[in-house]
């Protein structure tokens, strides 16, 4: 029997929000739903919402692992599952910097996400 790995591509939240008008200007298609939610599937759980929130917040708009340890009442590693969550979803950015690890959010998937939910003059998009 094979232990092989399967390696889960990177979703391009530029590339998957990119295609997609705000919601409120017209109906999204399922191929793009189904990019989409990969998004956010990957902040609608309520650490790793919270996480996004606190690297977004922080000095700088990065934080490093140890800056978010002590938040929850988690293990370190149950957080750097979270992270790494985000990551590969796209929405975070990671550096290396000795033994800790620094997270910033992307500028691009955040703007992105914007746009998915963007209305004009306080009104739907489009209305």
């Amino acid at each position: 029997m094979s232990n092989s790995v399967i390696e889960l591509p990177l979703i391009q939240p530029e590339s998957a929000l990119a295609c997609c008008a705000p919601l409120a200007r017209e109906p999204m298609s399922a191929d793009q739903a189904e990019q989409v939610s990969g998004l956010l599937k990957a902040i609608a759980d309520p650490v790793r919402l919270r996480l996004m929130s606190m690297i977004l917040s922080h000095k700088g708009g990065e934080a490093c692992v140890c800056d978010l340890n002590d938040a929850f009442d988690l293990s370190q590693p149950t957080i750097s599952h979270h992270l790494k969550v985000l990551h590969q979803s796209g929405l975070l950015d990671r550096e290396k910097r000795g033994t800790w690890v620094y997270y910033k959010a992307k500028p691009e998937a955040m703007a992105a996400m914007t746009n998915l939910f963007a209305t004009v003059n306080g009104t739907p998009a489009g209305r």
